[in-house]
């Protein structure tokens, strides 16, 4: 991030907006252009803890929980709901500028769908490690988990999540940080599993991508189990105002992995310059 950012260390707020009788909990903190930071289906807002302290000194950051994660209640009705959901509460907060948003993996679907939905929402967004529809093998592994953890809960998985998030090598050299990831996927409500797991397995966007003008910044790991590269690709080729960058090396949630190498891929991006500049 720029040099003559302040070094101080900043304080992320809890906050909660109410839409009617639900909930959408967030952490908020840090000044400048607003920033919305949406989560892996995998993990949780805590995901961004590497870098929203950075990205907290240019912008005004906005860590989710999405629908059905943490305190955030959960909606029915499939993607569109729970786009319907973070947009409405976007827009509760009632934002002098509009925000960019920057969605991994899970989010990133989240992201693109709001987007699409609400196209006048965004000023532009960041779609890490997602794409816009599955591989009947990608919607068979989410038909799969599903049944698994239907069976035996979330712990059945743990371990594909964790090979999902993280390459194997990365897991053997990082094995406390993948003990914590995995703790935390464990207190996932199965009942927000499955429903985004049904969404995942259906989801198909794109017939829609070439009526989204937003500029659009799609990143993916090289290493990617959960959403490999080629729906990244098509993702960029299927979005007029896109770029592509794989990141060699990483997986599934880069900004955990390699924070640094994260932020630098979004910087030019996030401050204002053209797709592709």
């Amino acid at each position: 991030m720029p040099a003559s950012a302040p070094t101080t260390p900043t304080e992320f707020t809890p906050m909660t907006v109410q839409l009617g009788g639900s909930r959408l909990s967030l952490q908020v903190g840090g000044t400048g252009r607003p920033l919305m930071l949406l989560h892996s289906l995998l993990a949780d807002r805590s995901s961004f803890d590497r870098v929203a302290p950075m990205l907290a000194r240019t912008h005004r950051v906005y860590l989710l929980d999405l629908p059905g994660f943490g305190e955030s209640d959960f909606v029915d009705g499939g993607l569109d709901a729970v786009a319907d959901r973070v947009a409405a509460g976007i827009r509760a907060l009632a934002l002098t500028d509009k925000p960019i948003l920057l969605g991994n993996g899970y989010g990133g679907f989240v992201a693109l769908n709001t987007v699409l939905r609400h196209p006048d929402l965004a000023e532009r967004v960041v779609l890490a490690d997602c794409g816009a529809a599955f591989s009947e093998p990608g919607r068979a592994a989410f038909r799969g988990m599903s049944a698994a953890v239907e069976k035996g809960g979330l712990s059945a998985i743990a371990d594909v999540a964790m090979r999902r998030l993280f390459a194997p090598e990365y897991q053997a050299e990082h094995p406390e940080l993948v003990a914590e990831r995995r703790q935390r996927f464990l207190g996932l409500s199965t009942t927000t599993f499955h429903a985004a797991a049904a969404s995942l397995a259906t989801l198909d966007l794109r017939p829609q991508l070439r009526g989204m003008t937003l500029p659009a910044l799609v990143l993916v790991g090289e290493m990617d189990e959960a959403t490999p590269s080629p729906m990244s690709v098509e993702l960029a080729a299927g979005l007029p105002a896109a770029t592509l960058q794989i990141l060699p090396g990483l997986a599934h949630v880069p900004q955990l992995q390699a924070p640094d190498r994260f932020l630098a891929a979004i910087e030019g991006f996030i401050s204002g310059a053209a797709p592709g500049a």
